[in-house]
């Protein structure tokens, strides 16, 4: 069934046997202190090598960027070799995975920073709570980035790709969606800079092209991706004239020439925010020529439907891979999908309960 999804397809250098990639998702599963991935996120991501591309769960690049409990990283070299055992499972399975580049910017409470404040575009605070190892807390205020600091951050970001490739990932993807760092800089709420890297669109995209510049200089193009998030508010981050910005932003991606862009894009519906702002995809289609994956609440057959009609050349599926560990088999065998069991509690809970011991299909 779906035939149109188990068409093999090139993403960039990337060979993927079908067209069904598993979404990024924060589960908050290594080892503290570090930040270190483990053996049972190894078997976590094996379980799952079914996937034509894993997209890993966003993966910080530095402490100053990463703000989530128990979320990993990719700095130092016990997180490399930590990595290691995921690359190697997934490998062996016959999969891919590329490693989701992530700096949360101002949703980095300060707990995690030694009281510091967080860094963002703009000296801007972000709504709502932010999880820390106490709980929740109140967002505080980011300081802006000074125009000097730039260029460290994006050094940050070239340290974290090279010690992805000596980790065996397949590629890198930016994370460049869901109101972080990247898109704090995209979107005019959250930018409010005056020099080279705010105002017009084309200076909004100056910090996402710099750090895509630098990842493709340790990857080449052809192993190097971004998620943008081009429709709706998120996180507090949003845009009058989303057309404009992301149209930019693709432009951008063309330009270097990536092996693929992923858009996440919710409809009024979403089951992770909502909006009835109308879905950027189609215009970027005509701006960016490589492969477009999109994602948000799509249905095997909606999914099916989005390639068959060129909307798309891929799929991302998120949520549906947390409780179906072999979700593109079941896609082509027609099967039931798995409902998710004690969501959201299960998905940031230490241990191997709700992450690792959902069954296959063949299993029960």
């Amino acid at each position: 069934m779906h035939d149109s999804l188990f068409q093999p397809i090139k993403f960039g250098a990337i060979e993927s046997k079908n067209r069904i990639l598993m979404a990024p998702l924060t589960r908050g599963r290594s080892t503290q202190p570090g930040s270190v991935p483990n053996e049972m996120m190894a078997t976590y991501y094996r379980q799952r090598a079914g996937a034509g591309l894993i997209i890993s769960e966003a993966t910080g690049i530095s402490v100053e960027g990463l703000g989530w409990p128990a979320a990993p990283g990719i700095w130092s070299d016990e997180q490399v070799e930590g990595w290691k055992l995921t690359t190697d499972a997934v490998h062996e399975e016959g999969g891919k995975i590329v490693l989701q580049m992530w700096h949360m910017g101002r949703l980095v409470h300060p707990d995690f920073l030694g009281g510091e404040p967080p860094v963002s575009a703009s000296a801007t605070c972000a709504p709502g709570h932010a999880h820390t190892f106490e709980g929740r807390k109140d967002h505080q205020q980011a300081r802006a980035l000074e125009t000097d600091e730039i260029k460290r951050v994006v050094a940050d970001y070239r340290h974290a790709a090279e010690n992805a490739k000596k980790a065996g990932f397949d590629g890198v993807q930016l994370h460049g969606a869901n109101g972080y760092l990247v898109d704090q800089f995209l979107r005019e709420t959250t930018n409010q800079r005056t020099d080279d890297y705010g105002g017009s669109p084309e200076n909004r995209t100056r910090f996402l092209r710099e750090v895509l510049e630098a990842l493709v200089d340790v990857w080449g193009a052809d192993r190097v991706s971004v998620r943008l998030s081009p429709n709706g508010e998120t996180q507090g981050a949003d845009d009058s004239n989303p057309a404009a910005v992301f149209g930019a932003a693709a432009r951008v991606v063309q330009e270097l020439g990536l092996g693929f862009l992923e858009l996440r894009e919710p409809g009024p519906d979403g089951t992770f925010g909502s909006t009835d702002v109308p879905k950027q995809s189609p215009l970027i289609r005509t701006i960016y020529t490589g492969p477009l994956v999109l994602n948000s609440d799509y249905t095997a057959e909606e999914a099916a439907e989005a390639v068959e009609t060129g909307k798309c050349d891929a799929i991302s599926f998120g949520r549906p891979y947390i409780s179906n560990p072999d979700l593109a088999e079941r896609i082509a065998k027609g099967a039931q999908w798995a409902e998710n069991v004690n969501v959201p509690q299960s998905w940031y809970l230490p241990g191997p309960a709700g992450y690792i011991d959902y069954p296959a299909m063949d299993d029960k």
